[in-house]
């Protein structure tokens, strides 16, 4: 029998063990939050990959119930077709997005100087906007007065050093910038098929990083967040597609130049909820309104219409059977991971939100008490 004495010394124990314990957690969870912070850029940089690795699969699933072939045949197949179309859209359609591009820059930058003017004659101070050089005309329109002409001179040694390291600099940060997009993009291209083509491989290493016995509850947990990830891009794909149509034929309808270039960045927009077609929308509606006021009125319209197609339409039929968060919520979670992560916390806030979803309802589903009903 054990007495007082031992009894007090095992609580001792208990409670000595329980503050280790607790206190490893709390330093883990914070090296956790530390890691996640410092290296956020990569792990979402990786996360874009596992979700292009998902719609891969999604993708050749959705083949297999129309062919009976091998799933490395399928995903060929639907790599093939995915690279073909996006060929088709460069070569095709290339001069024509490269002008498009060009002419909406030129116009979104004259329609940011139009409104910050506008602003400053309205008594609105507009000093935190910093358009830099955008526009050479004045505020009553004429063009800015010609320098007044100087004596031709050579430049100094020092300003010529000055001025080639600039160019030099700003060639550089060009250089480097493009690099890091395309090595970018060549990452997630590669993840996205690495995982795409042995999926089985990829879900079996995670789980066997689980205890053993544990091993049930993670199969279920991993298998619903697959399962749930697959049917949102696909209806997320459904919509950016159906988002870039209706956008580019309502703009060319009413008259605007960069009508398929507005269509493509409306659809790639709407990957992101909310805060996307918001900012689509404000796009849309300044590059209209270069062509007057008939023509920005008329793409708001448009907006508003898409947006409802988007939001009334789309979403009730395809998206809520995939995904289904209330729409404050969401957004209050897209701010937040905005702010924190900046573009890469904004884009990627739903599936993320997604993810821990259906863990949430896992948990929750485990904890209610079973209901016991009773014959009659």
């Amino acid at each position: 029998m054990t007495g007082p004495a031992d009894n007090r010394l095992q609580a001792r124990n208990d409670l000595a063990w329980a503050i280790s314990v607790g206190g490893i957690g709390v330093v883990l969870f914070a090296a956790l939050l530390v890691f996640t912070w410092q290296f956020a850029a990569t792990l979402f940089l990786i996360f874009s990959g596992i979700l292009l690795g998902v719609t891969l699969n999604a993708m050749s699933n959705l083949l297999g119930r129309v062919v009976r072939l091998p799933h490395a045949l399928r995903l060929t197949m639907v790599c093939l077709v995915v690279a073909g179309m996006l060929s088709g859209i460069v070569f095709l359609g290339g001069s024509t997005i490269a002008q498009q591009t060009t002419a909406l820059s030129s116009t979104l930058k004259s329609q940011l100087v139009n409104v910050k003017g506008f602003l400053e004659r309205n008594g609105i101070d507009t000093s935190f906007f910093d358009f830099g050089t955008l526009s050479s005309t004045s505020d009553d329109g004429a063009p800015a007065p010609a320098a007044t002409s100087t004596p031709h001179t050579l430049p100094s040694a020092g300003t010529i050093a000055a001025s080639g390291g600039a160019i030099f600099s700003q060639s550089l940060k060009l250089i480097l910038g493009t690099a890091s997009a395309v090595g970018n993009f060549f990452i997630v291209l590669f993840l996205g098929i690495a995982f795409a083509t042995q999926p089985s491989v990829y879900r079996n290493g995670l789980l066997f990083m689980a205890p053993a016995k544990h091993r049930v509850r993670a199969v279920a947990i991993v298998d619903r967040i697959g399962e749930t990830l697959e049917r949102w891009l696909i209806a997320q794909i459904i919509t950016m597609v159906a988002v870039f149509l209706v956008t580019w034929i309502g703009l060319s309808i009413i008259g605007i130049q960069s009508s398929f270039i507005l269509g493509i960045q409306a659809g790639l927009l709407a990957f992101i909820p909310t805060v996307g077609a918001i900012l689509g929308g404000l796009i849309v509606v300044l590059a209209s309104l270069a062509s007057g006021w008939v023509a920005g009125l008329s793409a708001f319209i448009l907006f508003l219409g898409v947006h409802a197609l988007e939001s009334y339409v789309l979403t009730p039929i395809i998206q809520r059977q995939a995904l289904d968060i209330p729409p404050a919520t969401l957004f209050a979670f897209q701010i937040l991971l905005g702010v924190v992560f900046g573009i890469w916390g904004l884009a990627l806030a739903l599936p993320l939100m997604a993810i821990a979803k259906v863990m949430i309802d896992h948990f929750k589903a485990e904890g209610a008490p079973a209901v016991i009903t009773t014959a009659a």
